[in-house]
């Protein structure tokens, strides 16, 4: 895999929690239970990382990078997924993993928001 950095990396992020879901054998990771990622495979096994962005963003990247696909098993719309044996750069997914985030969060009530941005 070519982003085995993609679980650290979000784990860091405040509020993010993870979990495995053993009928979808895919790890998802989320925000007070709400989906914004998910490693998992796709038909053949070839492993993927599914993530939301927005419509625009989503359709811009799979234009430019063969390695990005219409999310698998989702909506075609909103979800996106990566090839993880792609050769996406880090900082392309990097950014992609940073709006999926922001966009579950900020979809989130502001209290919530505020909540996970400043702890106490």
């Amino acid at each position: 895999m070519n982003y085995s950095w993609i679980d650290e990396y979000l784990l860091k992020k405040p509020g993010v929690e993870k979990d495995y879901k053993p009928e979808w054998e895919a790890t998802r990771y989320m925000i007070r239970g709400k989906m914004f990622g998910m490693q998992g495979g796709d038909k053949y096994g070839t492993a993927i990382f599914t993530m939301k962005l927005a419509p625009m963003d989503g359709q811009l990247l799979r234009d430019t990078y063969k390695d990005i696909v219409p999310g698998y098993y989702m909506n075609k719309e909103h979800w996106n997924s990566l090839y993880l044996e792609g050769d996406v750069p880090d900082d392309v997914v990097r950014d992609m993993l940073d709006q999926s985030y922001e966009v579950l969060l900020n979809s989130l009530s502001k209290k919530v928001q505020q909540e996970i941005r400043e702890p106490r």
